[in-house]
């Protein structure tokens, strides 16, 4: 997925994602849970701190 389809997908302009990648700012709680939906629906799942820290992984269905 591009930086333009996933802000498409999260309905947020690219230069919010692009910053956010880049680590120039923190996104809004609104527009940071867009994103992570646009992920999800996409087929990335959320993996939470388990001793090994975060991280994200495709789900099955992704495949």
């Amino acid at each position: 997925m591009t930086q333009k389809e996933l802000a498409a997908a999260a309905n947020v302009g690219s230069q919010t994602l692009a910053d956010f990648e880049r680590g120039a700012r923190t996104p809004h709680p609104n527009n940071l849970s867009a994103i992570r939906s646009a992920l999800e629906a996409a087929g990335v799942e959320f993996i939470p701190e388990n001793g090994g820290g975060a991280g994200v992984r495709l789900s099955k269905r992704a495949s």
